[in-house]
This record gives structure tokens, sequence and C-alpha cells, in this order.
């Protein structure tokens, strides 16, 4: 069997005891956090002998950096809010899906880097937009919590599942937080993307799909942080608007790959 595939497999199960181990506020926080370092170890792993020796533009390599900082960014942020930790019921099957979808897609072929990239300025975006991304995953996630949590409160069925996510006001103030954080880490990450354009092509911006819908994203979500401080956004509506935000930087990040390696490429 090849060897590729089952390090994928063994990423994938990686995750699986984070799902399993109790998340809410009174559970013993060494399971959980045994649980988390497999969770993080599993996809580093799979990074550290795919693209140790140089980053990969492919659709697989994509979707396993953004699982890992999904799960890194998420581990810091139950140090410091341990309310998050209600999320992982929402967080780590989402993950598996997208370890699920590298895995089917492992072996699409790649398109590589130009070759003459400045590297101090490639690796800024890189990791800025890795990061962005993550913290919108985690953005994303709250919103849904926040939505399918007033939903049940408004046809007054609270299930086993919905009690065991953040409370309403926390998974508003977990967004809005998220929300904040990955609008400022995405400016990084435009300006440095900018500044690679400009020094490669002469160009700041160059009107492409990832382009244009990473503008869109950060546009997106300034326009959210604005309306919710003056009062105009909160609950249902704030999660939809997240997820739509998340949705365009997915087919930004992503969605863009997927459709030069595996629908083209």
């Amino acid at each position: 069997m090849d060897m590729q595939f089952l390090l994928s497999l063994a990423a994938m199960a990686a995750l699986l005891p984070v799902g399993f181990v109790r998340h809410d506020d009174d559970a013993p926080a060494l399971p959980f956090w045994l649980a988390m370092a497999v969770g993080i170890a599993g996809p580093g792993v799979w990074i550290a002998d795919n693209i140790g020796d140089g980053w990969r533009t492919g659709l697989a390599a994509t979707l396993w950096v953004a699982v890992f900082a999904s799960m890194l960014l998420f581990a810091g942020l139950v140090r410091l809010e341990r309310t998050a930790m209600r999320l992982t019921a929402l967080l780590i099957p989402y993950l598996l899906s997208l370890a699920a979808l590298a895995t089917i897609w492992q072996h699409a072929p790649a398109r590589p880097l130009l070759g003459n990239e400045p590297e101090a300025w490639l690796i800024s975006h890189i990791l800025m937009a890795v990061a962005a991304y993550g913290l919108l995953t985690l953005a994303a996630v709250a919103g849904l919590g926040v939505f399918l949590q007033e939903r049940a409160l408004r046809l007054k069925r609270p299930t086993e599942f919905t009690r065991s996510l953040p409370s309403v006001a926390a998974g508003e103030g977990l967004l809005v937080r998220l929300l904040i954080a990955s609008g400022m880490v995405l400016a990084f990450a435009l300006v440095s993307g900018f500044t690679v354009s400009w020094l490669i092509q002469g160009q700041m911006i160059v009107p492409d799909h990832k382009t244009l819908l990473s503008l869109a994203t950060f546009l997106a979500i300034a326009v959210l942080v604005v309306v919710h401080y003056r009062g105009g956004l909160s609950g249902r509506r704030a999660a939809r608007y997240v997820l739509f935000a998340y949705l365009l930087l997915t087919l930004a990040y992503p969605g863009v790959k997927f459709v030069t390696d595996v629908l083209i490429g």
C-alpha cells in the first residue's frame, strides 16, 4: 500500500482522540491536552515529511497545513479561553473532512513556485495567510455554534449536542475576537503578498481570483466588525455573515488550489 496514503490515514486517526475526550467546563484538563498533542502531531508529521524540504503548492499540502494551523491555533485559544474547548465537537469533524479531502487528492499535481520569489517576504506571506485562514476557520466554527444554539433556543428544543456548545453570549464573544484577529492577520498577509508581487512582477495588485477573493474577505470582515460594534449585528445574523466571509477565503485559498490542481491540472 502507498506509504503516503498510510501516513495520511495515520494523521487523520491522530485527530480522533480530541473528539472523544470530554470537553465541557468540568472536564479534566490533562486528557484533553494529551489528545490535542496527538492531534497536532499527526498533521505536523505529514507536513514535515512532505514539505519539510520546501513549500509545496498542491491541494493536499494546502489542506493539511490548514488542518495543522487550525489545531495549533485552537490549542492557543483554549489556553486563553477555556470555554472555547466546547467548540471541539464542531471543529474536529470539519477538520477530519478537510483531511479526508487531502487524502483523496494527495497525488494531484502541484503548480510549482516561480523560483524567484524573495524568500523573507514569501515566508512571511505564507505564515500570515495560513494563520489568517486558521483564525477565520475558528471564527466560522464559533459562528456555527452560535447559530445552532440560537436555533435550539428559538425552537425550545435544546439537545445534548447543543448543550455541549458554548452559550450564545460566550460564542458571540469568541466569534468577535477571532474575527478581529483574523482580519488583522489577513491584512498583514495581503500586504506581504502585494510586496511579493511588486518585487517579482513590478505590479502590487494582480487581479487574479485569489487576490480579489482575499480582498473581498478582508472587506467583509471589516464591515462585520464595524457593524457589530455599532450594535447592528449579533447572534444568528452575525454567524451567517461570518460563514460567508469564511466561504470567500476558502474559495481564495484551497478553492483556487482545487481548480488549478484538480479540475485543470
